[in-house]
């Protein structure tokens, strides 16, 4: 199976996504690249909605628009991400696994993940991988954990969990961030990059 690594500013952008809007479920796509290692790395993350989470037309025109900016940047939509309304909630939800399946047509090795909300302000990676099992999509379960030594799951760096909580809780950049909803309110926000909430330094 295939190894992955998670980014800086991806890891940030879904961290960014689910503070804003704790009481929503939201979600997005992953875009990244096959490594000539073999690793996967997941370079970005796009976030589509907080509104409308279901496989409406925004979610297509979203998802559209995701895969045509990935490419723009030679990279691939290869996975998807989703935080649930409730903490304790670390189930993906049935449009999750269709957007994952429909991701995964066009990437083999596409995963889905889903925010651990009882870890998100631990410090933690607070990441549950998804990975698919013929139409059915089960949190990974391997030899080591996701996120610790041995994992085929790995953040680019050990000190990005802590370094998000500082962002949103020193410098609130979770509420400079915007998602595809929030575009179609207010058509200068850049959804799409959102380049004033990724700090300088990553």
């Amino acid at each position: 199976m295939s190894q992955y690594s998670v980014s800086a500013q991806a890891y940030f952008k879904i961290f960014f996504h689910a503070a804003k809007h704790p009481h929503s479920s939201v979600n997005g796509v992953l875009a990244g690249k096959e490594e000539p290692s073999g690793t996967i790395s997941i370079v970005d993350a796009i976030p589509l909605l907080h509104h409308w989470t279901s496989l409406s037309p925004m979610m297509e025109i979203g998802l559209d628009l995701a895969g045509r900016h990935a490419e723009s940047m030679g990279l691939k939509l290869v996975g998807y991400y989703q935080a649930c309304e409730r903490l304790n909630d670390t189930a993906l939800a049935p449009v999750g696994e269709r957007v994952a399946g429909k991701l995964k047509d066009g990437f083999k090795d596409a995963i889905a993940l889903v925010i651990d909300g009882e870890k998100i302000g631990s410090g933690e990676p607070a990441l549950i991988p998804f990975i698919s099992q013929g139409t059915s999509w089960r949190p990974y379960t391997g030899e080591a954990a996701a996120f610790t030594t041995g994992s085929i799951f790995q953040l680019s760096s050990p000190g990005i969990p802590r370094r998000a909580i500082e962002l949103v809780r020193d410098q609130e950049l979770h509420q400079k961030f915007g998602d595809f909803d929030d575009h179609l309110e207010d058509v200068t926000i850049d959804w799409l990059r959102n380049t004033p909430c990724i700090p300088s330094d990553i």
